[in-house]
């Protein structure tokens, strides 16, 4: 294993982690730490981008050059991820479960599109 994926792998797991915890503290509403939930998770995304800086500067990678097709592929992940996620709650959390499916259907077919989107189509 490369030093760089060995790397992107530590930080990575990480920073998955602390958003995670930092998700879960803030959504629950039992837990009462919802501003320590929102410190947590910004902390776990902090973590993420470094990671993606540190693994792009030891592949000696470029910069990433923000285009058209780069952000929308940022929306539609960031999108179809948080219907996947409402859908679940409202499944498993708020005991709506046609509705939670429905709108966990919806974020998968989102996530689906990324494959065509960011690959392309091929004869």
């Amino acid at each position: 294993m490369k030093k760089s994926n060995f790397a992107a792998m530590i930080l990575g797991t990480i920073g998955i982690v602390f958003f995670a915890l930092g998700m879960c503290m803030a959504l629950i509403e039992d837990w009462g730490l919802f501003r320590q939930g929102i410190v947590c998770g910004v902390v776990g995304l902090a973590v993420l981008l470094a990671a993606l800086l540190i693994w792009r500067r030891m592949e000696g990678k470029p910069p990433i050059h923000l285009s058209v097709k780069t952000v929308e592929t940022i929306l539609v992940a960031v999108i179809g991820a948080l219907f996947l996620g409402i859908g679940m709650c409202m499944t498993m959390v708020f005991g709506q479960m046609v509705s939670g499916i429905v709108i966990g259907l919806v974020g998968i077919a989102g996530l689906l599109m990324l494959i065509p989107l960011t690959k392309g189509f091929k004869d």
